[in-house]
């Protein structure tokens, strides 16, 4: 981690932006977050792969709405800057960052700043009617065009009190027709028994992670059209050809789909 720690940032308390850095190889943390990231990976070894398969599904995702004529995207929870971003997956496009961390916001405003497509806004995934007003948002985002909404290994630190399925109806009713929501979700329903361990390490964490199942997580699309091939694990979420689907045929560990917002709304 670089020398000045930004204002605001409790460096003794695990981060999870922080540890998902530091499942991806990053460097930005502290060792609070990888201690705690530590007691994760002797509970649950392959999450180190989890967490690059999200990386990877992000790439496949939005390279396929640019292709399809997205050139905007506001990317919820987006976590510190690292390699693939969407604005580099999309160049070109506009694209808005939206986090509530003060980490990420200061990383993503110093290394991100200076492109012109890009804007860093601060929000929080609870609040989506904050975020679709916040000014910066709304200069950067034409909502009467479509739009890609990104909600990336962030919805499992969601409790159920703060309704997730009605964060996800909110930001669908702002989404004009033809606008895509990408959303992955860890599930629980291959390694029931390693929720418990998990759920205690990140109690201690800025954020709860949330145990859900595979339907409860495919509930969350209500009122999208849910493109091929569905809501699946990351790897089988149309893998580059050649490439090998590991952990296939587990049940349901981390799943990510694609939907689209039809013109019946």
């Amino acid at each position: 981690m670089t020398d000045q720690i930004p204002q605001g940032v409790q460096t003794h308390i695990p981060n999870v932006a922080r540890m998902y850095d530091y499942y991806l190889g990053g460097k930005d943390n502290f060792p609070a977050d990888r201690q705690a990231a530590e007691k994760v990976l002797e509970i649950i070894p392959e999450i180190r792969h989890s967490a690059r398969a999200n990386r990877a599904f992000l790439g496949r995702t939005v390279g396929l709405l640019a292709e399809s004529g997205i050139d905007q995207f506001l990317d919820i929870g987006a976590g510190l800057p690292t390699r693939n971003n969407v604005h580099q997956v999309a160049p070109g496009a506009r694209v808005v960052y939206v986090d509530n961390d003060p980490t990420v916001l200061v990383h993503g405003r110093a290394i991100l700043g200076k492109n012109e497509n890009v804007t860093i806004a601060e929000g929080d995934v609870r609040r989506p009617a904050e975020i679709l007003g916040h000014p910066d948002v709304r200069a950067a985002i034409d909502f009467d065009r479509p739009v890609g909404i990104l909600l990336l290994a962030i919805m499992h630190f969601v409790p159920d009190a703060d309704d997730p399925r009605g964060i996800v109806a909110t930001l669908r009713r702002a989404m004009a027709p033809g606008s895509h929501l990408v959303l992955s979700h860890v599930a629980i329903d291959a390694r029931p028994e390693a929720a418990d361990g998990v759920v205690q390490v990140y109690d201690r964490a800025s954020s709860p992670f949330v145990t859900r199942t595979g339907k409860e997580i495919v509930r969350l699309f209500d009122g999208f059209d849910v493109v091929e091939p569905g809501i699946v694990n990351l790897p089988e979420w149309r893998p580059v050809p050649g490439t090998a689907v590991p952990y296939k045929g587990i049940g349901s560990y981390f799943l990510g789909g694609v939907g689209v917002v039809s013109d019946g709304g």
